[in-house]
């Protein structure tokens, strides 16, 4: 299932519908979650998912992550690992041109919301028409609301129970936590979803959390993680088995 702990006689024994290449960051998350939550937690996420395709058929290869995203709102911050887009381009048609020599598909696994590969995707694929480079954020595949009392988007409630769930280890007390109170624009639009500017994080927050974590707990995380591994594992096994000559049909 993971390449990096495969053989060359163990690849040499398979056939690979779907290759998938998880994509994280490396970044402050608060006071209270490690730099690296993305990656810890897209890592676990895809194998649990993936795992759970592969019981029931499904021919799915991960390949080793990416551990760094797109964070230039943040480079004032100490030691987040910023990497640009056109680099993450270069990467993509990389392991896009080494994959496609095998598998048809190859899916970028997004653990970070600063990471936007739509257009990246429009352009590397135009040199490989005839297969399939796509891309989805596990973030945005339930609604939050449901599981979570305080809705954010970074180092809040969700995230820290997944990571309490998941590694408790690495999450420290929540009474070191921040608040996660955060500044909007005073432009209304850059609010709403039909408006975008990228935020500065030092200016908008001082603790580089979005979202209070204060309710946040294990037995929260455990629920969101094995429902929303429940919903990939489904979209995994359908884009594995779906043929690239019948990829339309509603």
């Amino acid at each position: 299932m993971q390449l990096s702990q495969l053989t060359y006689q163990d690849i040499q024994k398979h056939q690979f519908d779907l290759a998938i290449l998880p994509w994280g960051a490396t970044e402050a998350h608060n006071f209270h979650l490690p730099y690296g939550t993305d990656n810890y937690q897209n890592g676990v996420i895809v194998k649990q998912a993936a795992q759970l395709a592969i019981d029931k058929g499904a021919k799915i290869l991960i390949l080793p992550e990416i551990p760094f995203g797109v964070n230039t709102g943040q480079t004032d911050i100490p030691y987040v690992i910023n990497m640009l887009p056109s680099t993450q381009l270069a990467i993509i048609n990389d392991v896009a041109t080494s994959v496609f020599q095998q598998c048809n598909k190859l899916l970028i696994f997004n653990g970070h919301g600063g990471n936007d590969f739509k257009t990246i995707i429009r352009e590397v694929g135009q040199k490989f028409p005839n297969k399939k480079l796509l891309s989805c954020n596990w973030f945005q595949a339930l609604d939050n609301d449901k599981y979570f009392t305080h809705s954010g988007d970074h180092a809040d409630e969700t995230e820290t129970s997944l990571m309490m769930y998941l590694y408790p280890e690495l999450v420290r007390p929540l009474s070191e936590a921040g608040n996660g109170q955060h500044k909007l624009f005073k432009v209304k639009a850059l609010n709403q979803n039909w408006a975008w500017g990228e935020r500065e994080w030092t200016k908008i927050s001082n603790d580089t959390g979005v979202g209070n974590p204060s309710k946040s707990s294990a037995e929260k995380g455990e629920r969101f993680f094995n429902d929303l591994t429940q919903v990939i594992s489904q979209f995994f096994i359908e884009l594995s088995n779906t043929p690239l000559d019948d990829f339309y049909g509603y």
